[in-house]
């Protein structure tokens, strides 16, 4: 551990002796994980092979504690920081087919209106390729055939619509290649790079695939369906004449085919009736589909073409984890390769296909490696009315799963799912002394259409109720102590905190919400200019704010207007610069708790946007919400000294208390 930890812990043991007598610790528990191994940043993360496989580049902190992007040449320790952001970190960052160029993403203070930046490799000089105030540009593409051009979206000519634009690396020009009509969420190139496919959103919430045969062709329909169905584009072939998608036309878990855009003939690729497909290894030159990921509850691939097969059975034998292939060389040789487990940090291996063998390269958290980190074990709970809500149970190490202080800890999206791997916050509670429920309620994604149009039209209300459902079967386990359960989450899952303590006042011992939305009229009229396109799957799977029919629906479904109900302690934090759940949201309901007399804690940090990027804010937020569910839950936490970390943000409103 930091020598800073230890020290804080030293001049702490007066406050630590007080909270041992005050609640009694299990003896068999670990001794406590610091949040700085938590959530700090990683010591080294997100590594990349370049495409000649000469150098490998990664993110860890600099001097300052901010993550920068470090280059080395592979087999040298000439290590060496290519960037210099000032504050926030570096998480995006990609290779460059030149090889020369380095290219990464930031925003501004969680704004998310991203710019793109490349680093000349050779010079150390750092160009701003998107310097437009107010547009949000991202990396579309990199073809190993081009390596002198990428494409990049970007809400240039209408802050509503990401247009595509071909940026020279050369000269730093930015040509307009392909407009938005309109409707558009997303583009698909083809071998040559040309934008070829375009992913639409139709007006009643579902989804039309687009293809042109070049770029001078007009756009005609391939494929066009309602909002109950599962349809996303992949890739082309190598030969452009077939479309890899995702779909779930005729079944109820989307499968990978490949379609003949001449005939519309489908061959079946790969489908499991148990979940949709996942993930999708292409070859980046011949266009060739490899392997497809199935998670029911961990991961596995299903290997399609037999060149690959001898390795995916070689670097499974690596590692106890599930694996990724991060990148690989333009020679096919070296495939960079990333382990998730449940109870260690991530692994990167370059595994060799040749010598069919794999190198260490590192971990992101070395200091959890040793540590009695607990495991998560994928379950299957049945909802009221039958449906099977896959989760995942982490318990406490040392101490019997019995009536158990729990932590219900809920995804966002809500069109996302929860996974087997590596989770922070688990283990963090797990630590503390609680039980950790995972669940996937209906709405989740990946589970089949079935499940996931369950959850139309069913905020606070089905979806909620599984929640219950999950916290019951918990109970009626003998896991959970009833008396004792928690309910956190951000995004959507802290509306589901928010809908925790209003909807059902009394099932929850207190609640976290992290950047959730109180009022789901207010939230759709301030979302990005750029979700226009998706507009319409809100007004079928949310509800449509601007139609009096859901207006009665959207009203009940917001936690804002049942905030006289709280009767259970809540902590709220927020980003003051979120453009997806902006900070009125957080702000309104914690105005209406006072009017009603109640009581909230409500923290807000200036420079961070939807989440806590900064690990100061991330730290000091948890530091907070483990005092907090302590004080709740009777679990351990670890002493906080002065008024907020180092380095936060923290701006702390306390009502009612």
């Amino acid at each position: 551990m930091p020598s800073s930890f230890l020290s804080r812990c030293a001049r702490a043991a007066g406050a630590l002796a007080l909270l041992l007598s005050a609640t009694p610790l299990p003896a068999q528990l670990p001794p406590l994980i610091s949040r700085d191994i938590l959530f700090g940043n990683p010591e080294r993360a997100s590594p990349k092979l370049s495409p000649d496989g000469q150098r490998l580049a990664w993110v860890a902190p600099d001097k300052r504690n901010v993550l920068q992007v470090w280059v080395k040449t592979v087999g040298k320790d000439d290590d060496k920081m290519v960037t210099a952001d000032k504050k926030r970190g570096i998480r995006q960052y990609f290779w460059a087919e030149d090889n020369k160029t380095l290219l990464y993403q930031q925003d501004n203070d969680g704004d998310e209106n991203f710019h793109v930046y490349g680093v000349d490799l050779a010079s150390g000089n750092v160009r701003d390729y998107t310097p437009f105030q107010g547009v949000r540009a991202e990396v579309a593409d990199v073809n190993p055939d081009f390596p002198d051009e990428i494409l990049v979206e970007a809400n240039i000519r209408n802050r509503q619509l990401m247009d595509v634009h071909r940026l020279s690396l050369k000269t730093g020009a930015l040509t307009l290649d392909t407009e938005n009509p309109g409707d558009v969420a997303g583009w698909g190139t083809d071998a040559k790079f040309q934008v070829r496919a375009a992913q639409a959103q139709t007006p009643d919430g579902g989804t039309e695939i687009r293809v042109r045969d070049d770029v001078k062709a007009p756009w005609k329909s391939l494929l066009k369906v309602g909002p109950d169905e599962i349809l996303e584009f992949e890739d082309f072939s190598k030969d452009g004449g077939s479309a890899y998608l995702k779909t779930s036309i005729g079944s109820d878990t989307a499968r990978l085919v490949e379609r003949n855009l001449a005939t519309g003939a489908e061959k079946v690729l790969a489908v499991s009736p148990e979940v949709d497909a996942g993930g999708v290894v292409i070859h980046p030159k011949t266009h060739v589909v490899q392997a497809v990921s199935f998670a029911p509850g961990r991961a596995t691939w299903k290997v399609l073409d037999p060149s690959v097969q001898a390795d995916f059975d070689a670097i499974t034998k690596l590692h106890s984890g599930d694996f990724g292939i991060v990148n690989r060389t333009s020679a096919d040789d070296a495939w960079l390769v990333g382990f998730t487990s449940d109870r260690g940090p991530v692994t990167w291996y370059k595994w060799d296909r040749t010598a069919k063998k794999g190198t260490l390269l590192f971990t992101a958290q070395p200091k959890l490696e040793g540590l009695a980190l607990a495991e998560m074990k994928p379950v299957a709970i049945k909802s009221r009315d039958g449906l099977t809500l896959n989760s995942y149970l982490t318990l406490p190490v040392g101490v019997a799963p019995k009536n158990l202080p729990m932590v219900l800890f809920v995804h966002g999206g809500p069109w996302g799912r929860d996974s087997w791997g590596y989770s922070s916050y688990a283990q963090w509670f797990a630590n503390r002394g609680y039980a950790v429920l995972q669940t996937n309620f209906r709405a989740s994604t990946g589970y089949g259409k079935k499940f996931l149009n369950a959850g139309n039209k069913q905020w606070g209300l089905k979806m909620h109720d599984d929640l219950i459902d999950a916290v019951d079967w918990a109970i009626k386990q003998g896991i959970a102590d009833p008396k004792k359960v928690a309910i956190m989450g951000g995004s959507y899952g802290g509306y589901s905190a928010l809908a925790g303590v209003t909807f059902t006042p009394e099932k929850f011992a207190c609640s976290v919400d992290i950047v959730g939305p109180s009022n789901l009229k207010t939230l759709i009229a301030s979302i990005p200019p750029y979700w226009k396109p998706l507009r319409a799957t809100f007004d079928v799977r949310m509800g449509n704010v601007d139609d009096p029919k859901d207006a009665e629906l959207v009203k009940n479904a917001s936690p804002l207007f049942k905030a006289d109900k709280i009767v259970r302690p809540l902590l709220i934090g927020q980003g003051a610069n979120d453009p997806r759940v902006n900070v009125k949201e957080s702000e309104q309901i914690v105005d209406a708790i006072e009017k009603n007399k109640g009581s909230v804690t409500y923290v807000v940090y200036s420079d961070e946007g939807h989440g806590f990027a900064r690990p100061e804010n991330r730290i000091d937020f948890n530091a907070r919400s483990e005092k907090f569910l302590a004080a709740c839950l009777g679990g351990r936490f670890e002493p906080m000294e002065g008024d907020k970390i180092p380095g936060s943000t923290a701006v702390v409103k306390v009502v009612g208390k």
